[in-house]
């Protein structure tokens, strides 16, 4: 089993999912991706889930988890999503590449993808979309896949058995035949879609911990992700020190994990959004658009997510990064004090010795550190030759127990 660090054990990954899970593929029969590079699984071994017999849409359970559908935005300008395929296409050569295309809604991306001759599973949360993306798919001879799934509330970390449209990422892909790849391997698949504006914060802080622990769709190597994001989200992630009011620990992790980049900003008016009936909602005041706009962020920020093969270093790695998530947590609840005093605060280790090896000064404010610095000075404590343990540590097991 192969692990983003040489010499790790075999992490547990995703053991305490053992719940079963049932899905529904519309169409006949599971597809087959044969052009996904196979590799070995990565913290799966344990992991065997069974599948419930299908069930109608109705006949749910009323132990099982209830699932309320929010209205959402999507694509709904053709010229916006051919747009939106060629800056895609740009990024990677491969015309035969592979999309996972969370809540398509009416299809229009989804049918620009298809036509550049791209592969495309549709992951679509709102049951109301489902016949009309299941008629696409009887369209393209075996180049489109649909699934009753929500993509973004894929594995959660607390649950017994699940129903669609909440998934389990192990069974999706052994379903679809998508099979793991090493971490340094190139991106297996790129995932597109739209945060959900309600919970991008929430989201964005789960996909840290599922790409931290290698867990979820990162169990299947450095999956990446082409999201439109508010502008306000997207600001906080690239924030630096230059950026005092806007750098966080969101920041600092999300920059060490991955490359960003922005691919292309659109005004929010430009997406249409649907309530869970599947009709396009109107504004229901008479505010001017621009206000509107302004209020939900004004632009929307087309983004991509691409983990780096060298983010797992022997001192930071899929076992111990919720220290280095603590860590940071820690430092930016006291953001204006000194770096000094942070050390302190955070281990036994000697602190002048820390300072030197990282080459900062200990009167410097903890926000003056750009993401890799904090890296740096996780990694540094994390391999001092002293015996310590992080003064933080009895607080995390307290915490777990």
């Amino acid at each position: 089993m192969s692990v983003p660090v040489a010499g790790l054990p075999p992490r547990l990954a995703l053991s305490a999912f053992a719940g079963a899970g049932r899905f529904c593929v519309l169409g006949s029969g599971a597809a087959r991706w044969r052009g996904v590079r196979a590799g070995h699984r990565r913290g799966l071994s344990d992991l065997h889930l069974q599948l419930v017999p299908s069930q109608g849409f109705r006949d749910s359970p009323s132990w099982l988890p209830k699932y309320r559908s929010e209205p959402k935005s999507y694509v709904t300008s053709p010229k916006l999503a051919t747009t939106l395929v060629q800056i895609l296409k740009k990024e990677r050569k491969n015309p035969d590449q592979l999309f996972l295309e969370c809540n398509p809604g009416p299809g229009i991306l989804t049918q620009a993808l298809l036509e550049s001759k791209a592969k495309v599973i549709a992951l679509e949360s709102n049951r109301t979309f489902l016949p009309h993306l299941e008629s696409l798919r009887k369209k393209v001879n075996g180049k489109l896949e649909v699934v009753y799934c929500d993509f973004f509330k894929m594995d959660p970390r607390n649950f017994g058995m699940v129903k669609p449209p909440i998934m389990i990422s192990e069974t999706l892909f052994r379903h679809l035949g998508i099979e793991a790849v090493p971490w340094s391997e190139d991106t297996p698949l790129r995932v597109v879609g739209i945060f959900p504006a309600k919970n991008e914060k929430k989201i964005l802080w789960k996909l840290l911990y599922d790409l931290y622990s290698s867990t979820s769709v990162y169990s299947y190597g450095r999956v990446e992700l082409n999201m439109f994001i508010t502008e306000r989200e997207y600001e906080k992630l690239v924030a630096t020190p230059k950026n005092p009011h806007l750098y966080q620990a969101l920041s600092v992790l999300w920059q060490v994990a991955c490359k960003i980049k922005l691919l292309h900003v659109e005004p929010w008016s430009s997406f249409g959004v649907y309530g869970q009936s599947g009709r396009q909602e109107k504004l229901k005041n008479k505010k001017p658009l621009e206000q509107i706009n302004k209020q939900v962020g004004q632009n929307m920020c087309l983004i991509q997510l691409t983990p780096l093969p060298n983010l797992f270093t022997e001192n930071l790695t899929s076992v111990n990064y919720d220290v280095f998530f603590h860590m940071l947590k820690q430092c930016f609840m006291k953001r204006h004090f000194k770096l000094m005093d942070h050390l302190q605060l955070l281990s036994p280790v000697n602190a002048t010795a820390i300072l030197k090896q990282i080459e900062k000064h200990g009167d410097m404010k903890i926000t003056d550190l750009y993401p890799q610095d904090f890296k740096q000075l996780f990694e540094t404590i994390e391999c001092s030759k002293e015996s310590c343990r992080w003064l933080f540590d009895d607080c995390m097991e307290e915490m777990i127990m």
